[in-house]
C-alpha cells in the first residue's frame, strides 16, 4: 500500500479544445498517389504477383536523438502513427473499397479521410541504419508525417479470436484490393 495520498489528476488540468504535434520524421515510399498505394501494411489475400516495398523511414535526428531507437530492431513489426496530411476533408460516411459498394460509419472503416486524419500502420521492421528505420509493407504515401513509432508487442496487440464485424464477412468471401502495386526499394 503506497503512503503517497491520492491525487485527482483529472480534475488538475483542463481538457483541451486544440492539441498541437510536430511530425518527428517522414516517409520515403515510392508511392506518390491515393491510387495504388495499399490500404494495410499486410494483405490477407494477396493478389498474384504482390510484393510489398521495402520504405524508408526518415526521423528527425533533431527532434528525437538517434538513441531513442535503440533496441527497437529486435521487434518484426513496428507501429507507425502518421498524420495524413493530404487528407483535407471527411464525411460520417464512406465506401471501403473491397466488398459491396455499402456505405459504413468512417469510424467502422480505416479510411484516410478522418476527423483527425491520423494513420495507423504495422509494417514489418527490416533494419535501422542510423535515423532510417527500414520497413516492409508501407501503405503510406512518400512525404507522410511522421507522429510517432512504437513496437508491436504481440500479447497486448494482438488479438485473433476478435471479431472484425462486416470486415470477417468480407474475408469469408475473400474480397480482394485491386489496385495494389510495388516491388522495389526506394533508395538511400
Amino acid at each position: 500500500m503506497s503512503n503517497i495520498p491520492p491525487k485527482d489528476y483529472i480534475s488538475s488540468v483542463p481538457f483541451p479544445s486544440t492539441i498541437t504535434m510536430e511530425p518527428i520524421g517522414v516517409v520515403h515510399s515510392p508511392y506518390t498517389e491515393r491510387h495504388g498505394t495499399p490500404r494495410q501494411s499486410e494483405l490477407r489475400h494477396q493478389p498474384k504477383g504482390y510484393e510489398p516495398v521495402i520504405a524508408r523511414i526518415e526521423i528527425f535526428k533533431d527532434k528525437v536523438p538517434t538513441i531513442a531507437l535503440k533496441d527497437l530492431d529486435g521487434f518484426d513489426r513496428i507501429w507507425v502513427i502518421a498524420w495524413l496530411h493530404l487528407n483535407k476533408h471527411w464525411n460520417p460516411m464512406v465506401k471501403p473499397p473491397r466488398g459491396p459498394k455499402v456505405k459504413r460509419g468512417t469510424l467502422a472503416t480505416r479510411a484516410p479521410h478522418r476527423p483527425n486524419p491520423i494513420g495507423l500502420s504495422a509494417p514489418k521492421l527490416h533494419r535501422i541504419e542510423d535515423n532510417i528505420i527500414f520497413v516492409e509493407g508501407i501503405d503510406l504515401l512518400d512525404q507522410t508525417p511522421i507522429l510517432d513509432i512504437k513496437p508491436y508487442v504481440t500479447y497486448c496487440d494482438a488479438f485473433p479470436d476478435a471479431k472484425s464485424g462486416y470486415v470477417d464477412e468480407l474475408n469469408a468471401i475473400r474480397a480482394q484490393e485491386r489496385d495494389i502495386f510495388g516491388t522495389q526499394e526506394t533508395s538511400k
